[in-house]
């Protein structure tokens, strides 16, 4: 343990001498098994105790948490995780805000709603927010800022969950977050190295590439990560995603070589030469999940699970069953080296006590049922969330004479809604009420569309899109259905009403549908269907406040001809 000290004395961990000797004393007494257990992060959907206490009985350095609707439930069961610790474990959480927000914590805007405020002190004064509601919960780590670059429209995967296409603004946006988040006493996790965004793939589902050039990525996602790391953020996501310009250094051709294709997760060149050696980051990298396809798709998993933390990883996110054993076996073969799981196992007890984890007891790390009622979702938080919903949402384009909304001018209006898919089973269904309802009490008829009685302008005075789906993980790409949009299939999905009817078409999600709507006359994004949004939405298109949002992206996706309305209807 020679380099104890220097690595735990140093940024980001900045341990205090009495601190280290708490990390020395438990790293000495951990056997072989135990350390490899201190650097597995179990994933728990739900809130099943004895599934959690279930996990715990195998000595994890952590779980992570994808908590039900019910916060009685989910609080026992963080509790299970916590009582049941010899060695206090993180808690980790995807706490992106959108749709991966709890109904009983305040309304979390997703990065690109944050993004479009054009205001990083009030990112910060979100995250600090965020960190006070997730330490009640229990948490103490967050996979968060998404610190991806929105260059390619059609990356899914990144989208709503990064703060937009202008390295300036993703790196102001970044630095705020992670000093508010970390302030607050949760850790923060930049990801997904070494940056997403440039390619239309999604990492769930294959080994996806960055393609810059290095000395151009060394000026956009390197200078981000720099920026962060400068910061002070504790934690880096490796991802499963190549960077073949930075593999060329070492001899590989990108053209006749496999290996300048290997995922960061699964490479030491990217995650320490890079990461480690180039950027001279110091804190804990954890790798992304490990059941995705841009890792079970490169190397068979008994080669795999030994070689990420050989690349550098200290944590191995979401392990399988057998795991456990490919990492033992992997140690007995030379895959691993003691010395190299040594420090992993160190990286993990220093964010243990970076984080002050081994001197707060279980009552200091999670709420009682009565103390997270009155501290969730207080109204100075629910307050800062309808302040970034009413000046986040952004108008693109307007349509002369159909702004603002009358119910005298157009008191018949057709929704036509394409409602969020749910991601995680454990995630509440949204529906678009709180639009209707500001809708209804202004005045106007409303309804939803019927393919068997399609609008027509002797029935219908005013069309309203309201499409969803925020960051599609899991997906090849994004865009528009007309077909589950309009039903009847091929001809409902040619079928176009803004010709003959005045219409409005609102993303609640990702901002780049006028990619498949070009000649829609006005087109509003709001980034994500939270209920504030909904609200700010309607009250925007009904003239009661201005529209503030400032796009931090293109949402007209290169295209000149997206910029344009038609003739008004019925005024060609």
């Amino acid at each position: 343990m020679a380099e104890t000290t220097d690595i735990l004395a140093q940024a980001p961990f900045n341990l205090a001498p009495d601190d280290i000797a708490w990390v020395r004393r438990t790293l000495a007494g951990l056997s072989t098994a135990e350390r490899i257990g201190q650097l597995m992060l179990y994933a728990t959907f739900g809130d099943d105790p004895a599934a959690v206490r279930s996990i715990m009985a195998t000595r994890p350095g952590g779980i992570h948490r994808f908590m039900g609707q019910d916060l009685a439930k989910g609080l026992e069961a963080t509790r299970v995780a916590l009582e049941e610790s010899e060695v206090p474990p993180l808690v980790s959480g995807d706490l992106e805000g959108g749709p991966m927000s709890f109904p009983f914590m305040m309304p979390v805007p997703n990065q690109m709603a944050l993004a479009a405020c054009d205001d990083p002190n009030l990112t910060g004064l979100v995250a600090s927010m965020l960190a006070a509601e997730a330490r009640l919960l229990g948490f103490n780590w967050s996979f968060t800022p998404v610190i991806d670059i929105n260059a390619r429209f059609r990356a899914a995967a990144v989208g709503t969950r990064s703060f937009g296409s202008d390295v300036a603004a993703v790196e102001a946006h970044a630095i705020a977050y992670v000093r508010a988040l970390q302030a607050g006493g949760v850790a923060a996790s930049v990801k997904h190295w070494p940056g997403d965004g440039y390619d239309d793939r999604d990492q769930h589902l294959l080994t996806s590439v960055n393609p810059l050039p290095f000395a151009e990525w060394e000026a956009l996602s390197g200078r981000i990560y720099r920026a962060t790391i400068d910061a002070g953020a504790l934690t880096v996501m490796a991802a499963h995603i190549a960077l073949p310009s930075w593999q060329a250094r070492y001899g590989a051709d990108p053209a006749a070589d496999r290996w300048a294709y290997e995922p960061a997760t699964l490479s030491h060149r990217l995650t320490t030469g890079l990461l480690r050696g180039h950027l001279g980051f110091n804190g804990l990298v954890v790798s992304d999940a490990t059941p995705m396809a841009g890792m079970t798709g490169w190397m068979d998993r008994a080669h795999a699970v030994p070689a990420a933390i050989a690349a550098g990883c200290d944590v191995f996110l979401f392990p399988l069953p057998g795991d456990v054993s490919h990492m033992e076996n992997g140690l007995r073969a030379g895959l691993l080296t003691e010395a190299r799981l040594e420090e992993a196992c160190l990286r993990v007890l220093g964010l243990k006590a970076a984080l002050g984890l081994h001197r707060a007891p279980v009552s200091e790390r999670i709420a009682t049922l009565e103390e997270a009622r009155d501290a969730l979702a207080t109204a100075g938080h629910v307050a800062a969330s309808a302040e970034v919903a009413r000046r986040s949402v952004t108008l693109v384009k307007r349509q002369e004479g159909l702004l603002p909304l009358d119910p005298a001018r157009f008191p018949r209006v057709v929704v036509i809604a394409d409602y969020p898919e749910v991601i995680l089973p454990t995630m509440a269904r949204r529906s678009y009420e709180p639009f209707f309802a500001v809708l209804r009490g202004a005045g106007f008829d409303v309804r939803e569309y019927d393919a068997a009685t399609p609008p027509v302008p002797g029935d219908t005075d005013l069309v309203v899109y309201l499409v969803g789906g925020e960051a599609t993980i899991g997906s090849t790409g994004h865009g528009l259905n007309w077909g589950r949009l309009h039903g009847g299939g091929f001809r409902g999905a040619m079928q176009r009403f803004w010709a003959e009817i005045p219409t409005v078409m609102v993303s609640f999600g990702q901002p780049y549908f006028l990619h498949d709507a070009p000649q829609v006359g006005t087109y509003v994004n709001a980034y994500t269907v939270l209920a504030p949004w909904q609200e700010a939405v309607a009250r925007k298109l009904l003239g009661q406040e201005p529209f503030e949002g400032v796009s931090p992206v293109d949402p007209f996706c290169g295209d000149p001809s997206a910029r344009f309305s038609g003739p008004f209807p019925g005024k060609g």
